[in-house]
């Protein structure tokens, strides 16, 4: 192959969470859970003064669990719950955080919804021969049920979570076993996320060809605390991925 030139795409890899579905439809629900939240702490007041509070604690938890190579989504959130209620002023017992994490697992498994062009998508992709995969930074007890739940299994040839992995974008370990499921290697991967910081980045770093899904208005989790990474390709929809793979 000439120096530059890239193998043709045997693959597609997609992250999940503000990829295949927006976190914008979750809005209510987490608006919903800080309420509760406050209220179980014995906590007065309207959601939108507790919000920057909120916001600061989640920023705090990414900060110091979201460096690490691996962490487990339920370590982010419990650490977001214990600097939420120290935000206000408590000191968070146990059985709260317990429920937090199961809340807010039960909001995201429950709630999400798939972009409309997701499974028109995915399908054109099988159609072309391509091996369609997701890769994403979320536990089993996540990954696992969204992907029966959106009716995923029939589209996708494998799926690969960080808890499976012991690693979490932009870690080079996670990228690596998702090759290994779909028989391919990096350079014949088409990646593609909603994150400079975790999607793109990591998969620059193995050697893949990127593509970053912009949605106006919308942060990625942990959005302007890693260095990004560069996108060989912007979209706007999923749908733009056939042009690019068709090259």
């Amino acid at each position: 192959m000439a120096v530059g030139e890239r193998a043709q795409f045997a693959a597609v890899f997609l992250d999940f969470g503000g990829t295949l579905f927006s976190y914008r439809g979750m809005s209510a629900g987490t608006r919903d859970l800080i309420a509760e939240a406050a209220r179980r702490m014995g906590i007065a007041g309207e959601v939108r003064e507790l919000t920057p509070s909120y916001r600061r604690a989640s920023q705090g938890a990414y900060r110091a669990i979201g460096g690490r190579p691996y962490y487990l989504y339920r370590e982010l959130f419990s650490d977001t719950y214990r600097r939420f209620a120290r935000e206000l002023g408590v000191e968070p017992h146990q059985d709260v955080i317990d429920w937090w994490v199961a809340a807010q697992r039960e909001l995201v498994t429950g709630s999400f919804e798939l972009r409309d062009d997701c499974i028109p998508t995915l399908r054109a992709l099988r159609e072309r021969g391509l091996r369609v995969c997701v890769v994403s930074n979320i536990d089993d007890d996540y990954l696992q049920p969204m992907i029966e739940r959106a009716g995923l299994g029939e589209l996708l040839h494998a799926w690969t979570s960080s808890e499976e992995a012991g690693s979490c974008k932009p870690d080079a370990r996670i990228y690596h076993l998702a090759c290994e499921k779909a028989k391919c290697t990096a350079a014949q991967v088409l990646f593609v996320g909603d994150s400079p910081e975790q999607d793109v980045a990591g998969a620059n770093g193995v050697g893949m060809t990127t593509a970053l899904l912009r949605e106006d208005g919308a942060r990625p989790p942990g959005d302007g605390l890693r260095t990004p990474g560069r996108a060989d390709h912007e979209i706007g929809r999923l749908g733009e991925l056939l042009a690019i793979v068709e090259g």
